[in-house]
């Protein structure tokens, strides 16, 4: 509420802003009025950026207002929680000229660096501040590609093209900085002006480099905040009773970005399908893993952010901002982060079960080379470790991890299995046939299967922001989260295992008496490393309702 900042007509710049970064729909705001209120607007962060706000830590930041207001036009700038309708600290404008003492806006002039100093009584310790020095240079020329319409979005990564062909269908062209096992999502809104999830159509763009079709885009529905478990989630419109309405025409990949050129039908075509006749709709974009369906799950790597206001005319033409073709500009790697190293927990009988945050990209993907949905299982509070155990010993987890099957994105079952993948209550039969079950799952009079081990819900959160990237260790990983329990008790879950041998991955099965330095010492690394995907204890990109 105190922090010094300076002024200019339409910019303001922050000195050391703390902001912790929990809320979870801020935004900067600016409005008219005594105090910040619902009749507010949001203003971009400092990288021109309308996604939800992430913490800050003592940076010096610049915002910009648009261009149709000045510090004339406002009473107040705050950090606004736009859903719950939540004031986390603000500064007030004066608003008559002479109060203000301010230069005019430095674009009007051009003037591409200057140097200004704080006014005495603003005691900061830096006393002069470069404006202007991050400004986008402006395109002189669209870019050509064929299409009228062009946004670039989630700070460049993503590019969407857009026309329509005058009669039934928009030709869209989605393009994504992502790896060959990613996928890249455009989302149509169901609610005018305003962007939500649920309830969602989306089309999904990927790339197969071995498949005989490479380049796909799927139709999806979202009804509701989860991965697919085969009636709701995140899925694809095939795999709850609809069809595929999008049509591939052209696909590319280069400078590490994946292309797909495709057409939508304006008209909604089934039951899970949003009609995009209206003037505008509201739109998001993601990216994330593919799963090993070749599927996408809710919990997305990168998007926009729920409330961003976002929109596109399907039919419209002109609306291109765009200052070149993304996959003309070459990947910008940056620093490849290393992952933390593999933890091992071995003579212990005892275990608790709760879920967490994977650890970003030194974490669980990273560790395991599978995709993950955002959240992992954290056994006796370490990111899925390994597990040694000895045959004819009796184990004991204590699971936290939901009990609430009517809650979908916090129901996560535990169970012990050799599939690598898990998953066991979203397959057909015929897929549960090929999964072994070694404890967790019963079975009714019927053969319906039913979880054993489903507690209240346990799970690591971050204190501040995400600081994987940050954190060298997990060790040090782990002081940024604090543990949130919900109401409730814990389930138990005892398994001992008899025949199983060299089980690999997730749960080594030893002789009684033998250690793991036995087993690495009989069998050799590359011998243990290939006894990999038997008895597993999945995260829960894995998990559903059993």
């Amino acid at each position: 509420r105190d922090l010094p900042f300076f002024r200019l007509k339409h910019t303001f710049y922050h000195s050391n802003l703390h902001y912790d970064g929990a809320g979870p729909d801020a935004f900067f705001w600016v409005g008219t009025g005594d105090e910040p209120n619902t009749s507010g607007r949001k203003i971009p962060n400092e990288k021109g950026s309308l996604d939800v706000l992430n913490g800050y830590e003592g940076e010096d930041i610049e915002l910009k207002l648009p261009d149709d207001l000045t510090v004339y036009d406002i009473d107040w700038l705050s950090v606004w929680c736009v859903a719950y309708k939540h004031n986390f600290g603000h500064v007030r404008i004066p608003r008559h000229e002479h109060e203000l003492n301010v230069p005019p806006s430095l674009d009007k002039f051009k003037i591409k660096k200057s140097i200004y100093t704080l006014p005495p009584h603003y005691n900061t310790p830096r006393p002069t501040y470069n404006f202007n020095s991050r400004a986008t240079p402006k395109s002189s020329s669209r870019p050509k590609d064929g299409f009228s319409n062009c946004k670039d979005l989630l700070e460049g990564s993503v590019q969407l093209q857009w026309d329509w062909d005058g009669d039934e269908y928009v030709k869209f062209k989605l393009s994504g900085r992502i790896t060959e096992k990613q996928w890249v999502a455009l989302g149509f809104s169901p609610l005018k002006g305003r962007t939500q999830m649920v309830g969602a159509d989306a089309v999904v763009v990927y790339f197969t480099p071995h498949a005989r079709e490479k380049y796909h885009a799927d139709d999806y529905f979202m009804s509701a905040k989860s991965q697919c478990d085969g009636k709701d989630g995140v899925c694809p419109d095939k795999r709850i009773g609809g069809s595929n309405d999008i049509q591939v025409l052209h696909g590319a990949r280069k400078n590490g970005v994946t292309t797909v050129m495709f057409r939508r039908p304006m008209r909604a075509r089934d039951g899970f399908d949003l009609a995009l006749e209206d003037d505008e709709v509201n739109i998001f974009v993601a990216i994330g893993n593919l799963n090993g369906r070749n599927e996408a799950n809710y919990h997305f790597g990168e998007r926009t952010g729920p409330e961003e206001d976002i929109r596109i005319t399907p039919k419209g033409k002109g609306d291109h901002s765009c200052l070149t073709i993304i996959d003309e500009m070459p990947t910008d790697v940056g620093p490849r982060l290393k992952s933390w190293p593999t933890i091992v927990i071995e003579g212990v009988t005892n275990f608790t079960a709760r879920i967490g945050p994977t650890g970003g990209k030194r974490g669980y993907t990273a560790i395991t080379g599978n995709p993950s949905w955002g959240i992992c299982w954290y056994l006796n509070d370490q990111l899925i470790p390994e597990i040694y155990v000895e045959r004819g010993e009796t184990y004991h987890f204590w699971v936290e991890g939901g009990d609430d099957n009517k809650n979908p994105s916090r129901y996560h079952p535990f169970y012990i299995t050799d599939s690598a993948e898990g998953g066991y209550g979203q397959k057909s039969e015929s897929e549960q046939a090929l999964q072994k079950i070694y404890a967790g799952v019963g079975f009714d009079s019927s053969g319906y299967p039913y979880p054993l081990a489903a507690g209240r819900y346990c799970e690591w959160e971050h204190k501040t922001i995400d600081k994987s990237s940050q954190s060298d260790t997990f060790e040090s990983y782990f002081k940024t989260l604090a543990l949130n329990c919900e109401d409730g008790r814990p389930s138990s879950l005892s398994w001992t295992c008899y025949t199983h041998n060299n089980l690999g991955w997730k749960i080594h099965v030893l002789d009684k008496g033998r250690t793991r330095r036995d087993k690495i010492s009989s069998t050799g690394a590359s011998s243990l490393a290939a006894n990999r995907g038997l008895v597993v204890l999945p995260c829960p990109t894995s998990f559903s309702s059993l």
